[in-house]
């Protein structure tokens, strides 16, 4: 198990690009599967979950070629389909979250898809119900073995239909817009996420021949075609990535630039962090962030109510944002509520900050309220142990603001989403070593 070695209290200075979008990856790289054509794409992040997934398909027989830093193209003309029954992709397929959405191609072009329960974050319930019922919706046999823990689904050809999703998941409508595309005749899908990967996904997959309409929106319709072409794509930058390193720069009160940000799908981002009172300034395509020498000040409501901050289904806030944001909010003037609707697990590593000295009441599973020091007294160092992905990173933005040496275990979560951080954050004056 790895661990970074983090002396806190250090200003930071420069630039930092963020990586590809590791949400987006996760989807895109799976729908490799709908054409024997080859497809090539840029800007992949070199980063554990991603890798993962890359195995996952180069076991199933995919061709891949690495063409540069980055960008990879892959080829799936002779697909193994034996694989998918083995032990070996029990095995592996579980280790990752993102493997469930393999299924969606798998069914649509092949007639069958199966998938062990996959793992990922413990940060609560993560049901899969979503997926599997569009499947089912659109022709579909589904079968579990309970004892295995294994998914299967088979159908001939499946057939559009109209579904209203029961939740507007990412991974759901991104499994099922990949199977609708090659399904007889149109599928109505309503309540269907909206995400910027989301229509990244639909794009790339009407540029390979697809007919997709709605795209942004919480209604797609898909005609379906008898076969997808090749075609080329470059992924976003990763939001979630960006939030992080305009979190870092408020809590160590550091000048920093975020590049090519790509702003028009930044969507509630900016404004969230401005509630918090930080100063976040658009420069072309970038984030340029001034040093907060004086601290940032929480905006309270207009009538003087406290402010509180929830996650929601785009274009809400992201979830996966909501970490950082508490972190930072220990060292705002002011308190602030953070609501986490979606996952009852996610809000647990406060204790890990409250023992660094932060004012934090845990209200419930969901809610935890932060009364902010205004840097009147620094947090302080201490051992801890990422959790998840973003519990993990939180943790390295609070370890880089505190005061004193800190050690994080576990730094295999951190790594799962963010790609060589310790050398990227050292180039900007972060004090790190990876042990």
């Amino acid at each position: 198990m790895g661990s970074f070695i983090i002396e806190g209290g250090h200003k930071l200075h420069g630039e930092i690009t963020p990586q590809g979008a590791k949400n987006e990856a996760l989807q895109i790289l799976c729908a490799v599967l709908l054409t024997s054509k080859e497809v090539l794409i840029n800007n992949i992040p070199d980063i554990v979950d991603v890798n993962k997934l890359i195995s996952l398909l180069e076991d199933l027989g995919v061709k891949i070629q690495k063409k540069g830093k980055g960008s990879y193209a892959f080829k799936a003309d002779d697909v193994n389909l034996s694989y998918l029954q083995s032990d070996q992709f029990k095995t592996d397929g579980r280790g990752l979250r993102g493997s469930i959405m393999l299924v969606g191609p798998l069914l649509a072009r092949f007639g069958k898809g199966y998938i062990p329960k996959p793992g990922g974050d413990k940060i609560g319930r993560r049901r899969l119900d979503t997926h599997f019922e569009g499947f089912i919706k659109l022709g579909a046999n589904f079968r579990y073995n309970k004892e295995e823990h294994f998914y299967g689904v088979e159908a001939e050809r499946l057939k559009g239909t109209y579904m209203l999703l029961d939740e507007a998941s990412v991974t759901g409508t991104a499994n099922i817009v990949m199977a609708a595309v090659l399904a007889e005749g149109k599928t109505t899908i309503y309540n269907a996420a909206c995400e910027p990967y989301l229509q990244q996904l639909c794009k790339m997959l009407n540029r390979m021949g697809a007919k997709i309409t709605g795209i942004g929106s919480n209604l797609l319709e898909i005609e379906g075609v008898e076969s997808l072409g090749g075609t080329s794509h470059t992924m976003l930058p990763d939001m979630i990535e960006i939030g992080s390193w305009v979190g870092l720069a408020a809590m160590t009160r550091s000048e920093l630039t975020i590049k090519n940000v790509s702003w028009n799908d930044l969507g509630q981002i900016p404004s969230v962090f401005r509630k918090l009172g930080i100063t976040i300034e658009r420069r072309g395509d970038d984030i340029f962030i001034p040093e907060h020498s004086n601290g940032y000040k929480i905006h309270n409501y207009i009538d003087g109510s406290i402010l509180t901050i929830s996650d929601a289904p785009w274009p809400g806030l992201t979830p996966d944002l909501l970490s950082i944001l508490l972190v930072i909010a220990t060292q705002a003037e002011g308190e602030v509520l953070i609501h986490q609707k979606m996952f009852e697990s996610r809000l647990f590593f406060v204790d890990k900050l409250i023992d660094m000295g932060a004012k934090i009441i845990l209200c419930d599973p969901h809610r935890a309220t932060v009364i902010g020091h205004n840097f009147k007294s620094t947090l302080k160092a201490t051992t801890m142990v990422s959790p998840d992905i973003r519990a993990g990173v939180s943790l390295l933005i609070a370890a880089l603001g505190a005061k004193g040496t800190s050690t994080i275990h576990n730094i295999e979560q951190i790594d799962r989403g963010y790609e060589d951080i310790d050398n990227r954050l050292k180039a900007i004056g972060a004090r790190i070593e990876r042990v």
